[in-house]
């Protein structure tokens, strides 16, 4: 939890699309907030302000390439 970073890319291409309408664009910093009892899903904070929260299934968010 608290992990932290930048969108570098969308590593799946069918995916990509659907994120990038939910706001995960490249360049965008995001934050793990919380996770399921069972690991999925998860919730992840968007935006340099955490502007709002996202819940994702976790093949998802592995799609989400970070960078430091």
């Amino acid at each position: 939890m608290g992990e932290a970073g930048t969108i570098c890319c969308l590593n799946d291409p069918e995916m990509a699309l659907k994120l990038l309408e939910m706001g995960c664009i490249p360049g965008t910093r995001i934050r793990l907030n919380s996770r399921a009892p069972l690991g999925c899903p998860i919730t992840v904070m968007v935006g340099d302000g955490e502007d709002y929260t996202l819940s994702l299934r976790v093949n998802e968010a592995a799609t989400i390439m970070l960078k430091e």
